[in-house]
């Protein structure tokens, strides 16, 4: 469905002491839509993706996904709600294969925590989703190469592959461009 809406915020502010980061901001997110967040160094770009990450805290106003009130819920709950973040700096595993990285990821996705007596390496489903991530990031042929080799643009694309391995709903990269070429 693709005017389904996925992510919206209503009066979003943050706050820190006199100082006014986010200003009543008000979004909603469908499926299918792609959306920029544009302003100068110190607009409050990574604020508001923080805030609606839920690494920190909005000051007011509220926060929905998928039609959950999630303003309170912290950054590791909305993720295992299919909210899927990248950050400006990369953060990858850089002695771990491309694969690995995404596999490791996908395992947030398929947790079996009960599950301990079976490696976590063979899982079909976190296997399956990471080789689909890295086709998707188009790193196929660097799947078996050690994270930390990669070029730069490469390694963007790699964080990238790792989030999407989360199979989030909804995706809120910072900076996700920075130092990639065409």
């Amino acid at each position: 469905m693709l005017d389904e809406i996925l992510l919206t915020a209503t009066e979003l502010s943050r706050r820190f002491a006199g100082l006014i980061a986010v200003d009543r901001v008000s979004l909603t997110l469908a499926r299918g839509e792609v959306h920029s967040v544009i302003g100068t160094n110190g607009a409050g770009k990574s604020t508001l993706i923080n805030v609606l990450a839920g690494e920190i805290a909005a000051t007011g106003g509220r926060v929905q996904l998928q039609g959950r009130d999630v303003t309170r819920w912290p950054q590791p709950r909305r993720a295992r709600a299919g909210l899927g973040r990248s950050y400006q700096r990369t953060t990858i595993f850089p002695r771990s294969t491309v694969f690995e990285n995404c596999r490791l990821t996908a395992q947030a996705h398929y947790q079996h925590p009960f599950d301990w007596w079976s490696a976590a390496a063979r899982c079909p489903d976190s296997t399956r989703l990471a080789e689909l991530a890295i086709e998707q990031a188009a790193l196929t042929a660097q799947a078996h190469r050690i994270a930390g080799t990669l070029p730069h643009g490469q390694k963007r694309q790699l964080e990238i592959a790792m989030y999407l391995a989360t199979a989030p709903h909804v995706l809120l990269p910072d900076e996700p461009l920075a130092g990639m070429g065409p």
